[in-house]
């Protein structure tokens, strides 16, 4: 953490220590402003913690720096190694199909999100959601709700909070993939699309608010309930120009039988829809053992490879057989076993914390079972992150309390460019919102 962000969150900790009144009135109200937001996961309160994330400038654009170089380096594998790369990330057959639909416009993936945990000396990338990545605008809702808050507004006293706008970039990205692909009506109509019983449900109706204020109509629907015919996708009638699709491949993939009308759509290109197919093959975890594959290195530029090297731990597909580790060969699934204490195990395309191997965390015994699991499909084993851990006020049964946590601060990434972050709190080694965390908004930091 800078300095600057450093002083800033003990100067708001000292405000909720000293100033009674602020503490009181964060402990009768707090939890119900959130409610009032609609800003819950799956039911339950996002945010708990009544502080943000303080980032200072001078990082906010070192990140934006490194996100750019590693980024450039997925789009450059992706061009160079065309269908081999398919092969390199495991994708299967059923997903070759998805990838082949031409979308009609140039990148993959032009909303996408890069995940880092804080550690003890900097920060590091973990994956890449290049699919459907969430928090977008609960994190912009929650910052107008933060800034409502009478300790925020003491707060800004001293210090000045700069805003991200990230939510109009990815209306922009939006309405420039639908220009890009030929689409022309003034106003173009934006379906966000998703299962309707998935816990990021209000946030789908935040965006739908969202886009409606900016003069696009907008509504929130389930892919099985679109009709296609006459060369227009419909919902209860209403005609789309533009799916943003929150509904994530695996998921599309276990019910396609049912999404016929939302498949042939996108096959005759009758909608512009973001992000594509196509992302999948660098939303993989294993993109990662790409960026990482000591063969690959003379793809990327000298700035490229300093971004991966600093910024990317280790990563490979777990398989039998030999690959290379700082140069040097090793055997893949015997390491594995002898450096326990320093890998992560995880699916090569899950979420939410599913199905995660933390080494350090667990006994010999499970972790062998691990990877006799892990060899059995697609899995990837990535070198360990010091985390650092982080002190944050938190709202419970028992009113206001401090304490230590994981912070995951993630940028949102738009057409290759940072704005803004998704930041997640946890008490454990899995900092996601699914598996139990929490989210705060992110503030840009400088002393008055």
């Amino acid at each position: 953490m800078h300095p600057i962000a450093r002083q800033a969150a003990d100067h708001y900790h000292a405000l909720l220590r000293d100033e009674k009144a602020l503490a009181q009135e964060l402990e009768e109200r707090y939890l119900d402003r959130i409610r009032e937001r609609n800003l819950t996961f799956g039911g339950r309160v996002l945010c708990p913690f009544p502080r943000p994330e303080f980032v200072a400038p001078e990082d906010y654009e070192e990140i934006r720096g490194v996100c750019r170089g590693i980024f450039r380096a997925v789009e450059k594998v992706e061009a160079t190694l065309g269908e081999a790369l398919w092969d390199r990330v495991a994708l299967t057959p059923q997903e070759r199909e998805l990838v082949a639909i031409d979308p009609g416009y140039r990148r993959s993936s032009p909303t996408s999100r890069l995940d880092s945990f804080l550690t003890t000396d900097d920060y590091r990338f973990v994956e890449l959601n290049a699919e459907s990545p969430a928090g977008i605008a609960y994190a912009e809702v929650l910052v107008e709700m933060f800034l409502e808050l009478p300790i925020v507004r003491r707060f800004q006293e001293k210090w000045e909070l700069g805003r991200f706008r990230a939510r109009d970039r990815m209306l922009e990205v939006l309405l420039g993939c639908y220009r890009e692909a030929g689409g022309r009506a003034a106003s173009p109509t934006i379906a966000v699309v998703d299962y309707e019983d998935v816990p990021t449900r209000t946030e789908h109706h935040l965006f739908r608010e969202f886009f409606e204020s900016k003069g696009c109509p907008s509504l929130v629907c389930d892919p099985r309930h679109l009709t296609y015919e006459g060369g227009r996708l419909r919902h209860d009638g209403r005609e789309i120009d533009i799916v943003y699709k929150r509904l994530l491949v695996n998921e599309f993939l276990e019910k396609v039988d049912e999404l016929g009308a939302l498949l042939e759509a996108a096959k005759d290109r009758a909608i512009t829809m973001v992000n594509p197919f196509r992302c999948k093959p660098i939303h993989k975890k294993a993109i990662f053992a790409v960026l990482t594959d000591d063969e690959l290195q003379s793809l990327f530029t000298a700035e490229e490879r300093a971004a991966i090297r600093a910024h990317v731990p280790w990563t490979r597909l777990v398989r039998e057989g030999h690959t290379t580790r700082d140069g040097a060969s090793i055997d893949l699934p015997p390491w594995i076993l002898a450096n326990r204490e320093n890998l992560v195990m995880k699916p090569n395309d899950e979420y939410g914390g599913k199905g995660v191997f933390i080494g350090w965390e667990t006994s010999p015994a499970d972790w062998a079972q691990a990877l006799t699991a892990a060899l059995a499909e697609p899995y990837v084993v990535q070198w360990k992150v010091d985390l650092e851990r982080e002190t944050f006020p938190e709202l419970g049964p028992d009113g206001l309390k401090f304490r230590d946590l994981v912070v995951d601060l993630d940028p949102f990434v738009f057409d290759g460019e940072v704005e803004g972050f998704l930041t997640r709190l946890s008490g454990t080694s899995l900092a996601n919102v699914t598996s139990g965390g929490g989210q705060v908004p992110a503030f840009l930091v400088r002393q008055r």
